[in-house]
């Protein structure tokens, strides 16, 4: 039995701030839009400003600290981490591209861009781990929504970007500088720990999908709105009504906290058989709906061969006495690890190449989008950053959902859907490589989706092979597939074969499929090796779905027969 302590308010409303803070974190996804900047204000050559992406994708992945913060402290001090990191960190860029100080070295530059992004591992953990223990029997939906808005924030950011900022690379950047931290200290007192949503209350159901039809008509609208200002020329008043109705569509998540107090319904909730009515009772057997693992207790028992859920403490005494009850057992897939119990495990190590290999050749284009754009005679790349921020919301948005059902009704591996990605990824780089015309929108679109799928299988899949308790640092060091992926496939290969091809040109900037095309054949050849291991590791864990969802159920406690 582990007492879980919890607040008595109910789990949407921290997820509808979540939105806004998700949102926040995903600035990491804009550098494209600020990088042409970098590049002539500073005098940077190729391979320094792929260099600086890398910056970008560690800051953003690197959160073994999070991680581990978030076991330990409030989310709104982890919240606070991050706020002060996006402060500092943007700051000094903006000092530098606004020329308000001049000559700041590349190393200040290069530590200012990791410490600005890693806000987002800050913010992103803080409210990730705090709403996926509100809502432990929807985690691949949950992960799908809060990972599709931090998609979407890229589009968001470009919208305000074109139709506010007039596209200054330095209003952005103080935008992020003020704005971000502003919009973090508002939503900061709604994000923490809740009564965990059960899996009696049918509302839940109808709540993801309202949550997920308003996030889908964010996407369709900043696509459309983007396409308009870039065929259109708005006036001001125009575009600042765009930009009002966007900021309404990310309120409307609010709508069901609303709903729930002004028409609230009767939902019985099962009284906890031990404890005070403020402790929340997750045991064996039924109660394990609400998840065991959502709080770390401080013993390490487990009841290895009792299902009696009235079991009487003289009957535990017994048990203990003639062994029934172990202490400090090793953990098995589908329970709670320690980080250095999953770190040892081979299933541990194949998800985390998996997840390389597929997001790490995706952010080679993401951080090179504006170039390969500029090589085939595409000048204006706002366009292909927002499809690419909108096809990687779908992927996120879908990836969780879809895995999510097939799980529940088929017992399938949420890996698999890894696997089929990374298939067509390989497709996408390949034409890439073609450069044919027409082609580069339709593999920016397919990339997106693809890249998203990665984070919206990762998350719940770690969870579900290795628990909640320790969730936090496990999710992290997981994403660290991305910077290193950016570091090997972004800064030392696309960032090299860019310039010399452009020394052959006789100039800093290179025209031609020439200037990708070796790196997307490289990265074909990966996403091809990212398949096997994919296929390799949902073979594996089929056993651990069908223990876990074989009975129609999630099931978050697992007994020793097992």
């Amino acid at each position: 039995m582990v007492v879980l302590k919890a607040g008595s308010r109910p789990p949407w409303v921290g997820l509808s701030a979540a939105v806004w803070v998700q949102i926040a974190a995903g600035n990491g996804y804009t550098f494209a839009l600020y990088s042409p900047s970098l590049k002539t204000v500073l005098g940077f050559n190729q391979q320094q400003l792929t260099l600086l992406g890398v910056a970008n994708d560690i800051g953003e992945n690197v959160g073994i600290l999070p991680g581990i913060a978030c076991n330990k402290l409030p989310p709104w001090l982890v919240l606070s981490v991050g706020v002060c990191a996006c402060f500092i960190g943007y700051g000094v860029l903006w000092l530098a591209v606004s020329q308000t100080v001049q000559s700041l070295p590349y190393w200040v530059l290069w530590i200012a861009l990791c410490i600005a992004t890693n806000s987002n591992a800050w913010l992103g953990t803080a409210v990730l781990v705090t709403n996926m223990r509100n809502f432990p029997l929807s985690r691949g939906t949950v992960a799908g929504i809060l990972k599709g808005y931090v998609g979407l924030s890229a589009a968001v950011f470009t919208e305000v970007y074109t139709m506010v900022l007039n596209e200054s690379a330095s209003k952005l950047l103080l935008f992020f500088t003020v704005g971000i931290p502003l919009i973090c200290l508002a939503m900061m007192y709604f994000i923490r720990a809740c009564t965990p949503a059960s899996g009696e209350d049918s509302s839940v159901h109808v709540h993801f999908l309202f949550t997920q039809a308003a996030s889908v008509a964010l996407a369709i609208y900043l696509l459309t709105t983007t396409i308009l200002k870039d065929l259109l020329s708005l006036s001001n008043s125009i575009s600042y009504i765009f930009v009002a109705i966007m900021v309404i569509l990310l309120m409307s998540p609010i709508a069901i906290p609303i709903k729930m107090t002004l028409f609230p319904t009767n939902a019985r909730k099962p009284e906890p058989p031990f404890g005070s009515s403020d402790d929340l009772v997750a045991e064996e057997g039924d109660s394990s709906q609400t998840d065991s693992l959502l709080v770390p207790s401080s013993s390490e028992t487990y009841l290895e061969s009792f299902h009696d859920e009235d079991v009487s403490e003289v009957d535990m005494l017994l048990a203990v006495g003639e062994g029934a009850v172990k202490k400090k057992r090793k953990p098995k897939r589908g329970e709670d690890f320690k980080f250095r119990e999953a770190i040892v495990k081979a299933d541990f190590w194949l998800l985390w190449l998996a997840y390389f290999l597929g997001v790490g050749t995706g952010v080679t284009v993401l951080n090179n989008l504006a170039q390969i754009g500029v090589s085939v005679g595409v000048d204006d790349t706002t366009i292909l950053l927002s499809l690419f921020s909108f096809c990687n919301f779908l992927g996120r948005l879908g990836g969780g959902a879809v895995s999510e059902h097939f799980v529940r009704s088929k017992v399938m591996p949420r890996t698999i859907w890894m696997t089929f990605a990374q298939i067509i990824m390989i497709i996408t780089f390949l034409l890439y490589a073609s450069a044919i015309n027409g082609t580069l929108y339709a593999a920016t679109g397919l990339l997106g989706i693809c890249y998203g799928v990665h984070f919206a299988i990762m998350i719940p899949t770690a969870s579900e092979l290795f628990g909640l308790r320790h969730f936090g640092i496990i999710f992290n060091f997981m994403q660290l597939g991305n910077p290193l992926g950016a570091l090997l496939f972004s800064g030392l290969l696309a960032g090299y074969v860019y310039d010399a091809e452009a020394a052959k040109q006789q100039g800093s900037s290179c025209l031609g499929p020439n200037c990708f095309r070796l790196t997307f054949l490289v990265l074909a050849g990966m996403c091809g090796l990212g398949t096997i291991v994919s296929i390799i590791l949902t073979i594996r864990i089929r056993p651990v779905y069908q223990m876990l969802y074989a009975s129609g159920s999630f099931r978050l406690s697992q007994s020793s027969n097992h």
